[in-house]
């Protein structure tokens, strides 16, 4: 059993019976009361949030993962074939577990997926990916000191918007977090 102060973001704990994700803790000490941690959490399964309060001195069970690299093969259906690098054995992954970052996977590319034993609990694409503009508007040429935006198709399908000056063709820099454009890349 781990105490409240071992948590940290990223964390799996099983609470209420559900296996849960630490997304945000805080330790609060109001003015005469007792201290308590406040947990923003996210149930792997469903993907529900939840907030819970823990005393400084409560038993929390934390659940220990294993992180394992896999270099993504193909789709099968709603799950990704991946390949363990290590052993050479292919893995089913949901495409659930990386939400809306699904959109930027692409062949042969390597990504971090957390075990609970034998299933597979969540999925983590790099934090940047490159990709090529397949269709936008042509930018006027000079209007590049403004922070205008414009919708740009890249070769997996997904929109994204990107400055004037990126045109058709140009290899982009993405951030699959929050799905925005990042640089140009020569």
């Amino acid at each position: 059993m781990a105490k409240p102060n071992d948590l940290s973001r990223g964390s799996f704990i099983r609470y209420n019976g559900e296996l849960l994700t630490i997304t945000e803790i805080e330790h609060r000490t109001p003015g005469n009361l007792r201290a308590f941690y406040q947990a923003k959490m996210k149930n792997v399964k469903s993907g529900k949030s939840a907030e819970a309060r823990f005393r400084a001195d409560e038993d929390i069970d934390m659940v220990r993962v294993e992180v394992k690299e896999l270099q993504y093969l193909y789709q099968d259906g709603d799950s990704l074939v991946c390949m363990d690098n290590d052993t050479f054995d292919q893995i089913y992954i949901p495409m659930i577990l990386f939400g809306e970052a699904i959109d930027f996977v692409k062949e042969e590319m390597k990504m971090l997926i957390s075990f609970d034993g034998e299933t597979p609990i969540q999925g983590e694409l790099p934090s940047h990916v490159e990709m090529e503009v397949t269709y936008t508007e042509p930018g006027i040429k000079g209007d590049t000191a403004t922070k205008t935006l414009k919708p740009a198709t890249v070769d997996n399908g997904p929109t994204i918007t990107v400055p004037l000056f990126v045109e058709i063709g140009d290899r982009i820099k993405i951030d699959t977090r929050t799905r925005s454009y990042v640089e140009r890349v020569k």
